[in-house]
């Protein structure tokens, strides 16, 4: 019998992973309608995380495999594990602007967190494929994948906050009399910078 509680977690596991998924394909391979990883990974630079190619990779890989982990209910909780080590981080990333979405806040990427936490207590559900094939991740496994989740998430927080504490220098060049200061050079803004880092 089909229960309203295995329901809803698989709506909620589609929804949150479905969309986690996308993000990280956009970020890696541009996929629908996303920058890229080449792009990203300046951003990335730009905001702290460095090196930018290996955190935005890493951050990519988290969002698609995780968001496809989650999704399928598959190997739980270390899709949901990877979903909310790498909104932690998002969240950070757009702590300056506030809590809400429309100034650039961290609205959306607490929202996953809380989610994905959400999805880590309670687990997959009924309707997942670890309940179809009879699978179970070893608790040693799930140990190890937090904690190798904590630690990277703790690793990439810290990278931001100090480089939110230094000094901003400027590149030698001439000034931008036009009012495009805000704008990088490469077509980026710092606001569209942190939104490729959620």
């Amino acid at each position: 019998m089909l229960r309203p509680r295995d329901l809803t977690l698989l709506v909620g596991r589609l929804v949150l992973g479905g969309y986690l998924a996308a993000h990280g394909a956009q970020k890696l391979f541009g996929a629908f309608g996303g920058p890229g990883l080449g792009p990203v990974a300046q951003g990335f630079d730009r905001i702290g995380l460095r090196p930018g190619t290996v955190t935005a990779a890493a951050a990519g890989m988290s969002e698609l495999g995780g968001g496809l982990l989650t999704a399928a209910g598959a190997l739980d909780p270390l899709g949901p594990l990877a979903v909310a080590g790498t909104m932690a981080v998002a969240s950070t990333t757009h702590r300056a602007n506030g809590p809400f979405m429309q100034k650039g806040g961290y609205e959306l990427a607490a929202t996953n967190l809380a989610a994905a936490l959400v999805l880590v207590g309670t687990g997959a559900g009924s309707l997942s494929l670890d309940r179809a094939l009879g699978v179970q991740v070893p608790r040693w496994a799930v140990r190890l994948a937090f904690a190798a989740g904590l630690g990277a998430a703790i690793a990439s927080i810290a990278m931001l906050l100090r480089a939110a504490r230094a000094p901003v220098t400027e590149p030698a060049g001439p000034a931008a009399d036009d009012g495009s200061a805000a704008d990088d050079g490469a077509g980026t803004t710092e606001a569209e910078d942190r939104s490729h880092a959620e």
